[in-house]
């Protein structure tokens, strides 16, 4: 019998069946076929199910190498986009027995310090912001199953990419403020060295330097909101533009404010975009015309590419498709 007030054992389990613990690992293991009789496995499962006994998953995933654990690595969390990632990648995480830990980088980018005493020995697999990539070296998290979230597939270090069509969200801005009759562009972009804000200049450049008589004027600002209106003020100060492209809907929040500072009018003097569709898009006023992206379901394609790794499938490809909300941010610029 199990000890009174204790949690029963393999041991009590085998002392009621009368067979020994090895027969109870076989048993309950499912590998008992060819190796103890079935009247003997049905004796074990009885005397499992009369005591209450549940194996120690923890400690036999640990004696296997697995603790079904896999480790999401972010910038530090600033706004709740990577909070929707992380509820995204948990829920597919759960349907498949598996955990999520979230380890936001404490500077936001660069290295942070290890949250394992060993993550090779306590990780299944790492989902990784490329604006977080630098932490990976710092956790060893670059020497275990690795999806890297918005990182260049040519050049990433894991083994697979999910990415959000970000070069179509820029395109999708830019064809509405050039459509609306804008021509001389402030770029106010993310001070972030990360691949998916290059993707931001790259497309927004090409996309207005197509079409004749125009200028873009790029000023760079942490994401914040108080260095984005420091930025977008000197910069709309020195250069002409009737519209703001921000990278970011925070870097959006501090170019509001610059434009006011300057004694400017949104939209009638000058349009803002942004991009992520945070709940401050529509907290701010006039409401910001921005790039909606799904964070939860960028986190589930990411779980799922990582899931589809371990078991050594090829993950799902095609970027995410992003939708360009359009609000009262942005009109047509004013006559000349």
């Amino acid at each position: 019998m199990a000890r009174t007030g204790t949690r029963p054992t393999s041991r009590d389990v085998a002392e009621a069946a009368g067979v020994s613990q090895a027969a109870v690992s076989l048993v309950l293991g499912e590998k008992w076929r060819g190796r103890v009789s079935e009247a003997t496995a049905q004796r074990v499962r009885e005397a499992a199910r009369d005591l209450g006994y549940r194996p120690n998953l923890a400690a036999r995933n640990l004696r296997l190498g697995h603790t079904r654990t896999v480790l999401l690595v972010v910038p530090a969390l600033t706004t709740e986009f990577f909070a929707g990632v992380y509820t995204g990648a948990a829920r597919v995480a759960a349907e498949h027995g598996f955990g999520v830990v979230l380890y936001p980088s404490p500077e936001g980018i660069g290295p942070a310090r290890d949250p394992f005493a060993s993550a090779q020995a306590a990780l299944d697999g790492v989902i990784a912001s490329s604006m977080a990539a630098d932490a990976l070296t710092a956790i060893r998290g670059d020497q275990l199953p690795l999806v890297m979230l918005d990182s260049d597939p040519a050049g990433n270090l894991g083994a697979a990419t999910v990415n959000l069509d970000i070069a179509d969200g820029i395109r999708q801005v830019a064809e509405h403020l050039l459509g609306l009759g804008h021509r001389h562009f402030l770029h106010l972009a993310a001070d972030v060295p990360s691949w998916t804000f290059e993707v931001r200049a790259r497309e927004l450049a090409a996309r207005v330097g197509a079409v004749p008589g125009t200028t873009v004027h790029t000023a760079r600002a942490p994401i914040a909101i108080e260095d984005a209106l420091t930025a977008a003020e000197t910069a709309l100060r020195r250069h002409r533009a009737t519209a703001v492209v921000c990278d970011d809907d925070k870097l959006a929040a501090g170019a509001y404010k610059a434009v006011r500072r300057l004694g400017l009018r949104i939209p009638d003097d000058i349009s803002v975009t942004g991009l992520d569709d945070l709940a401050l898009a529509t907290a701010i006023d006039p409401e910001l015309t921005t790039v909606r992206l799904d964070a939860e379901l960028f986190g589930e394609r990411g779980m799922r590419a990582l899931l589809a790794v371990l078991e050594g499938r090829e993950p799902d490809g095609g970027d995410i498709p992003v939708e360009l909300v359009v609000r009262a941010s942005t009109a047509p610029p004013p006559a000349l």
